[in-house]
C-alpha cells in the first residue's frame, strides 16, 4: 500500500480527501502534520493514522511516509512541494500549486531531479464525467464547437478564511476560476490565443471577488465568469452546431447537485441523458496518481499541463487591467 502523509489539518483534506484516500484501493494515511501538535494528533486518530509530527519537515523525513498530499494555503504551496520532492516524497499539491505560471519550473525541476511524481490536485481531470464530455466532443456529437459558457460561485465574507487573505493566496481566479479554464481545457485539448476580463476587488481583503471572462480558443470561444460573493452556482455549457452539452454539478457534485450530462440535438427535439452516481473523485484522482507514481500509463494531470492553465489566469489578472485583447 502507497502510504500517505498530509501537510496540515485544512478542511478541505480532512473533509474531502482524507476519507477517500483512506477508501482508495491502493493506498492508506500513515502520517498528519501540523504546526500544533495535538491538532495533528487529533486527526490521524480520527482516521487511523500512527503518526502525528508537530512539524512539516519532521513528516517528510519520516521513512514511513511515500507521497505527501498538500492542503496548504495556497501561498505556500511552491515552497513545501519542492521540499516535499527534495525529500523524495510524490506530491500531490492542491490547486493552484502557484500563483504564478513562471512560479512552477522550480517544482518541475526538483521534480524531475528527484525522479518522483509531482501533481496538481484536478480531481475533475479524473472523473468520467469529465471523461465524457470530451468523448463527446472528439466524436462529434455536437458537431463544431462555437462556444463554451461557465459559471462557478459561492458566498464567503469571513475575514478569516484564508480565500479572503490575499497574502495566503486569496481570491476567486485561484480557488474557483480555474476549474471553468481547467476542464474546456480538458475537454477540447485547446488552449486559449487571448482574453478579454472584467476583475472586481473586495475594497477591505483586496481579493479578487469577481470576474468576467471571455477568452478566444481560435476554433471557438469561451465566457465564464466566477465570484466568492454571489449565490451558489456551477454550470458549464458547450454549445456547437449540431448540439449542446450541459453539464450537471460539473465541479463539486453533491452541493451543486448530482453529476450528469445532457447531450441535447440541434432542435431540441431529443436530449440524452448520462449519470455518474456514486463518484467519489478524489479517491479515482488518489488511484491513478499512485499507480502513476508505480510506473503505470494512468492519464494524469500533469505540472506541464499546470503552466499552461497557470498562463490562462495570469492573462485573465492582465487583461483586467485594460481595455481589450491579452494574449495568453
Amino acid at each position: 500500500m502507497f502510504r500517505w502523509g498530509v501537510l496540515s489539518t485544512a478542511t478541505i483534506g480532512r473533509e474531502q480527501v482524507i476519507p477517500q484516500l483512506q477508501d482508495s484501493e491502493n493506498g492508506v494515511v500513515t502520517a498528519i502534520a501540523s504546526r500544533d501538535h495535538d491538532r495533528a494528533r487529533a486527526l490521524a486518530d480520527r482516521f487511523g493514522a500512527p503518526l502525528a509530527f508537530s512539524s512539516y519537515d519532521e513528516l517528510l523525513a519520516s521513512d514511513q511516509v511515500d507521497g505527501v498530499y498538500i492542503p496548504l494555503p495556497t501561498s505556500q504551496h511552491v515552497e513545501w512541494a519542492i521540499k516535499a520532492a527534495q525529500a523524495g516524497k510524490h506530491v500531490l499539491c492542491e490547486k493552484p500549486i502557484a500563483l504564478h505560471a513562471d512560479e512552477i519550473a522550480s517544482i518541475i525541476r526538483e521534480r524531475d531531479a528527484n525522479n518522483v511524481l509531482v501533481c496538481e490536485a484536478f480531481m475533475v481531470t479524473y472523473h468520467p464525467q469529465w471523461r465524457k464530455v470530451r468523448e463527446l466532443i472528439g466524436n462529434g456529437a455536437i458537431g463544431r464547437l462555437r462556444h463554451v459558457q461557465g459559471a462557478f460561485s459561492y458566498f464567503n465574507t469571513d475575514p478569516d478564511n484564508m480565500r479572503n487573505q490575499p497574502d495566503l493566496g486569496g481570491g476567486g481566479l485561484p480557488d474557483i476560476g480555474v476549474y471553468p479554464t481547467v476542464s474546456t481545457r480538458y475537454s477540447t485539448g485547446l488552449e486559449p490565443l487571448r482574453v478579454q476580463a472584467v476583475v472586481e476587488r473586495d475594497p477591505k481583503f483586496g481579493t479578487d471577488i469577481y470576474a468576467s471572462v471571455k477568452a478566444d480558443f481560435g476554433d471557438f470561444e469561451m465566457s465564464f465568469y466566477c465570484s466568492t460573493q454571489m449565490a451558489l452556482r456551477q454550470l458549464m455549457v458547450f454549445h456547437g452546431e449540431k448540439g449542446f452539452i450541459e453539464v450537471t454539478a460539473p465541479f463539486n457534485a453533491g452541493d451543486y447537485g448530482h453529476p450528469a450530462i445532457t447531450l441535447h440535438n440541434r432542435d431540441h427535439e431529443e436530449a440524452q441523458t448520462f449519470r455518474f452516481p456514486g463518484i467519489r473523485q478524489y479517491r479515482l484522482q488518489a488511484e491513478a496518481f499512485v499507480r502513476k507514481a508505480r510506473g503505470s500509463n494512468d492519464e494524469i494531470f500533469t505540472l506541464e499541463q499546470s503552466v499552461l492553465n497557470q498562463k490562462f489566469i495570469d492573462a485573465v489578472y492582465r487583461a483586467s487591467a485594460h481595455d481589450g485583447w491579452e494574449n495568453v
